[in-house]
């Protein structure tokens, strides 16, 4: 079965309506075994791909999460990457800044996580919380001292999305890539998650009361989410709105996404010099003796 990620790719420029990108889309498994089997294969394929991206050491390549509570980010990253090289990737959770990332631009604490090149990159949240939990809370802007001058709540959106959209940009000249995951969960699903987290016992640290708290603003936070994915997703820096009520579906999803941005780049082991192999063979004929 062939999965094609580009189906759940949003072309740049295009205007997104998210009530019209599926929660659940027809799986891309026919059964369970079948599903274990196709994640293992990307898994191997990953892992192949990373080290020859180590290897390569030309591109650096950087994974954005973005989701709604319970949507499966943390499991997705879990299951896709658990055949990587820990030393070729990274993974980095942005929470509530700190009053030192406070003193800086929006984009400072991020900035300084970013992937080397030949290493991958992976944010559990990003700079996109920016233009979602912060429009959906303006009052958070009071806290990062702004002059007033700057807090033009008209202009302050379509601003920081022409930031990120040039930090892209910059990133892609300079040899990141980016893919970005937007896992598109419906609220029906992300109550039946909530009850799991309190009725299963070894799920309960799952679950804050913040997560019922933002539960109430869904619908404000997909009017954000649609204005970002709108406004950010470029052909160098493309969002995929990946269905997330199926966890599985969602996890093969990301992985062939992956891959294919791997396949890509121009990739090749380093090759050897005449010099280089003299002096192998030189080390060799000393390890024999």
């Amino acid at each position: 079965m062939k999965i094609d990620a580009t189906e759940f790719r949003v072309p740049a420029g295009e205007t997104v309506d998210l009530k019209k990108w599926p929660t659940l889309a027809a799986p891309v498994y026919k059964s369970k075994k079948h599903y274990h089997k196709l994640l293992q294969r990307h898994i191997e394929q990953l892992s192949a791909l990373q080290r020859l991206h180590y290897a390569s050491n030309r591109y650096a390549l950087l994974l954005i999460f973005q989701a709604m509570d319970a949507a499966g980010k943390d499991g997705a990253i879990r299951h896709v990457m658990s055949g990587v090289n820990p030393q070729g990737c990274q993974v980095f959770s942005f929470k509530h800044p700190s009053a030192a990332e406070l003193e800086h631009d929006f984009l400072w604490r991020t900035t300084r996580s970013l992937p080397e090149r030949g290493r991958i990159g992976i944010f559990n949240r990003s700079y996109y919380e920016e233009v979602l939990i912060v429009r959906v809370h303006p009052e958070i802007l009071g806290a990062e001292g702004l002059p007033d001058t700057l807090l033009n709540k008209s202009s302050i959106w379509n601003e920081r999305y022409r930031s990120i959209v040039d930090l892209e940009s910059h990133l892609h000249r300079n040899g990141t890539r980016i893919i970005k995951f937007f896992l598109h969960l419906s609220k029906e699903e992300q109550r039946k998650r909530f009850l799991e987290r309190i009725d299963e016992a070894d799920k309960n640290w799952k679950f804050s009361l913040a997560d019922i708290h933002e539960r109430g603003y869904w619908e404000q936070y997909m009017t954000a989410y649609e204005a970002c994915l709108t406004a950010t997703s470029t052909a160098h820096a493309p969002w995929y709105v990946v269905p997330a009520d199926d966890k599985k579906s969602a996890r093969l999803i990301v992985s062939q996404a992956i891959l294919d941005a791997f396949n890509e780049l121009e990739m090749a082991y380093p090759k050897s010099t005449a010099k280089r192999r003299r002096e192998l063979q030189s080390i060799r004929k000393l390890l024999a003796k």
